[in-house]
């Protein structure tokens, strides 16, 4: 077992962090895994850089943060079911995650995070954005704040990967999302959550899977839901993280928006994504 040397770096100003001197495809020992905890919580996202893991390797470092959450829709790599395959082929025009969403925020106990790893990135691009939710959060007004907290907002699965999502929305992924039929999850979480690890209150409403404020009219919460949404995309509140082979990234999905950029047409990307289990989310 290793000793404890994993040390920290600030990737943006105000979320992402590189973390340094560990060896994934070694068993972590108690220091280094709660230092990466703790920057998860602090950040919203760590990177790992020059990785070399099996699946097995990979599913062991999920495992250290908690039970792994079987993805119901997305293609598993072969023998390894806790792993999830998130793939654009070179003839494939539509990728996995290709707008600002929260993975998984339409369970009633959304997961804690997910760690992606990449096995074959394309030449340029195909990098993924993260969203520090809590800064968002923080930038509004203290009214605005305040009327925000006594809210809830409605999250589902079935508009993204059930049989009734709008035609035309799926593009060319159904050879790698699929099973509509167990697209039934629906969901209510505060939109604003306060963050189980950190403390910190999160705006907790994504454009992925929130389908609108609990007790309001269609229009309102469009109104809303868009405002939060435009506040939320500003540049400052963003880190774009450049993969490499080997690269790890692991995302706390109370904290964070991600979304992939869809610009490396004409190449593969390929990449093994686990999912961990969470916990009911409280104001």
């Amino acid at each position: 077992m290793r000793s404890n040397h994993a040390t920290v770096s600030k990737a943006g100003p105000l979320v992402g962090a590189f973390v340094h001197g560990i060896d994934l495809s070694q068993p972590m020992a108690p220091g280094d895994r709660d230092t990466i905890k703790s920057a998860l919580a602090e950040h919203g996202v760590v990177f790992f850089r020059d990785q070399d893991l099996t699946e097995d390797q990979h599913i062991a470092f999920a495992e250290q943060f908690g039970p792994i959450n079987i993805n119901r829709f997305f293609t598993k790599v072969d023998g390894f079911p806790k792993i999830a395959e998130v793939r654009k082929e070179p003839h494939h025009t539509s990728n996995i995650g290709g707008g600002w969403h929260t993975d998984h925020s339409y369970d009633v106990e959304p997961a804690l995070g997910s760690a992606l790893y990449a096995r074959i990135v394309p030449d340029i691009g195909g990098d993924t954005i993260f969203v520090n939710m809590a800064a968002v959060f923080d930038s509004l007004s203290p009214s605005f704040q305040l009327m925000l907290e006594g809210l809830r907002a409605t999250h589902s699965s079935r508009h993204v990967f059930g049989k009734d999502r709008p035609p035309g929305t799926n593009g060319d992924r159904a050879d790698r999302i699929g099973n509509p039929e167990l697209a039934t999850q629906d969901a209510t979480h505060p939109v604003v959550i306060r963050h189980p690890d950190s403390g910190r209150k999160v705006l907790f409403v994504n454009p992925g899977f929130t389908t609108g404020i609990e007790g309001w009219q269609a229009g309102e919460s469009k109104a809303l839901l868009d405002y939060l949404y435009a506040q939320a995309a500003r540049p400052e509140f963003q880190y774009r993280f450049q993969w490499a082979k080997g690269s790890l990234a692991f995302w706390d999905n109370r904290a964070t928006w991600h979304m992939a950029l869809n610009d490396y047409h004409g190449q593969r990307r390929l990449m093994h994504r686990i999912t961990i289990e969470g916990c009911a989310l409280a104001a």
